[in-house]
This record gives C-alpha cells, sequence and structure tokens, in this order.
C-alpha cells in the first residue's frame, strides 16, 4: 500500500470491528486506522465512519483516504549496513560495534536510523503517519549483531507485540570475567534505574516496586584464560540486561566500561588489541513475520575483534 491515496473495498464478512477489519486488508495497525477515523478519512457508503467499534454489515463499502506520510525530522545518509534479509515489511541488519541504533543528543547523525532513511527511501509506508523506520528493540552502540526493523505500520505492530510477549529467539556471545559456576544457570533479578547513578541500570530487590522483571539464560561455551566465552539467551528484554545480570554474579564483560572494573590480568591482551568496547554480540534472532505468520531465525558470526579476543585468550589459557 502507497501513501497519498484512496484505498476502495467491500466489508466481506458483518459484525466485526471496522478498526479490525479495515486493518485485516491494509498493512496499518489497528491504531493508525483508529486514528484515520478520528480523522475523519473513513467512510462508509456515503457516510463518514466515526467510531472504530462500528460493526458494518456485510456488503457495506468503505473507503479510506490515506494521507502521504510526513517526512521525519532526520537527515537521510549514506552509510554502508550489512543487510541479512529483507523485504516489504522488515528489514533484518547485522549492525557493527560502534553505530548508534537512534539519533540522541550527542549522536545526532550516523546512526542506523538516519542510514536506514537513505536505504528506505520510498520504502517507507508510514508508521503511524510518519515516514520512519519502525524501531521495536535497540542494541547498544558498542554491541554488535542482529536487529530487525519495521517498514510498514502493520510490521510494526506485529513485532512491538512479540517483544512484548517474549516470544523471540534472541541469544547473544559474551566474553564475561572469570568462569562462572555453575557453568550454566538461570538469573532472573529485577532491573531497574540504580539509585547511585541514573545513568546505570542495576539489579534491584525482588520485592522492589521499580523496575521490571528480567531472566537471562547462560551457559559456558569455552573457558579461556581468566574470562569465558558464553552464550546468553534472553526470556526478557530489558536495558543493558546480559550486561547488569552477568555483573551481578560477578561475571562482567569483559571491557564494559559500565558494568565492569579494570582486571589486571586482561589489561594487557586488551591494549595490545585495541578492545575497547564490552565484548557483546547478538547471535541469533529469530521470529514470526508480521505479516506472513512464518518462522524466520537468522545468524550472524562472532565479529572480528571479538573473535580475536577470544583467541588471544584461549592461546594464554
Amino acid at each position: 500500500m502507497g501513501n497519498g491515496e484512496v484505498i476502495r473495498g467491500v466489508i466481506e464478512a458483518g459484525g466485526q470491528r471496522l478498526d479490525k477489519a479495515l486493518a485485516d486488508v491494509t498493512d496499518m495497525s489497528r491504531e493508525r486506522i483508529k486514528s484515520l477515523i478520528a480523522e475523519g478519512r473513513v467512510t462508509l457508503g456515503n457516510t463518514v465512519a466515526t467510531s472504530g467499534s462500528a460493526k458494518p454489515a456485510a456488503g457495506t463499502r468503505y473507503a479510506i483516504s490515506v494521507p502521504e506520510a510526513a517526512p521525519l525530522d532526520t537527515v537521510a545518509q549514506d552509510i554502508p549496513l550489512d543487510i541479512v534479509f529483507e523485504d516489504e515489511h522488515l528489514v533484518v541488519i547485522d549492525k557493527p560495534a560502534g553505530m548508534v541504533v537512534h539519533p540522541a543528543a550527542g549522536n545526532e547523525d550516523g546512526t542506523l536510523v538516519n542510514a536506514l532513511l537513505h536505504h528506505c527511501a520510498g520504502q517507507l509506508s508510514g508508521i503511524g503517519g510518519v515516514a520512519r523506520p519502525g524501531i521495536v528493540h535497540r542494541i547498544d552502540k558498542d554491541t554488535s549483531g542482529l536487529i530487525v526493523v519495521a517498514k510498514s505500520d502493520a510490521a510494526h505492530e506485529g513485532l512491538a507485540r512479540q517483544f512484548a510477549e517474549h516470544s523471540l529467539d534472541r541469544i547473544y556471545k559474551a566474553v564475561v570475567k572469570g568462569h562462572p559456576v555453575p557453568p550454566a544457570g538461570t538469573i532472573a533479578n529485577r532491573i531497574g534505574r540504580s539509585d547511585r547513578d541514573r545513568k546505570k541500570m542495576a539489579v534491584l530487590d525482588d520485592m522492589s516496586p521499580r523496575g521490571k522483571h528480567a531472566i537471562t539464560h547462560y551457559r559456558t561455551v569455552q573457558p579461556l584464560s581468566h574470562a569465558a566465552l558464553v552464550e546468553c539467551r534472553l526470556e526478557t528484554g530489558r536495558t543493558h540486561q546480559i550486561r547488569v545480570h552477568m555483573a551481578s554474579i560477578g561475571h562482567a564483560l569483559v571491557g564494559d566500561p559500565i558494568y565492569g572494573r579494570p582486571d589486571s590480568r586482561l589489561r594487557p591482551h586488551l591494549q595490545r588489541l585495541s578492545f575497547a568496547r564490552q565484548a557483546l554480540h547478538a547471535a541469533v534472532l529469530g521470529f514470526d513475520h508480521p505479516v506472513r505468520g512464518d518462522r524466520l531465525l537468522f545468524s550472524s558470526d562472532i565479529p572480528g575483534d571479538m573473535r580475536e579476543l577470544i583467541e588471544t585468550l584461549d592461546d594464554f589459557k
């Protein structure tokens, strides 16, 4: 579906809410349909629809006047992207470490959103009426790996629902300090803003009314010198979840400047390799296609800087 057009059709099955019926036959979400109804852009027969809860009879003709998507007040930039998968509804990118996902203070350009506005020019159907890529999850600037972004309203709504239901497969590879004991386990602690530093997240008491429930499953893949390669599977997706959870059990990520402390045994290796980020990579991402319904599963190899770190620490084991 394009923008700045009129979509016409006939309600085939009566007794269904108007907003749901129209969302089912377009690539717009029910919320977008509701907003168009509120703007007087939906007609049933010769009458302007006034409520998404109306239940028109079968055979009723409808028309939806879709305005041009408003441009996003962010500059499009021709920045190379590693595209893993793309169709008219979504795009999966293998993000390099060092790239911020969304423009913000201090990072107004050079972000993934800037790059996608250029890459997807003319393909964004207008999420919430704005021509923008739909960011449904983020990975930190200095974390590498897989991220999915919606290109249509329906894809944005469908992906957001899966993230809310925690039905995705999200597996990360991390290099942590020390050797976790036990070598595999589950960390289930609430995560919220730290009382000591509001820029940091922290594990909170289970009875705390603040923060959000968070679950991380980890297992040791490869013991290294004073460190270990671990695999972390997210059951939930909270801000800095893996970094906070692994630090909470005494195994902060190697190179993490916020949740880890300098380790004299590792410092020479990090300096020689010029490794100056948290050793974290989003390696596996799986979800149901938000429009077609089929399951998609993507994987990404550990990038060169982390691979070199692992090889170096394995040599000194």
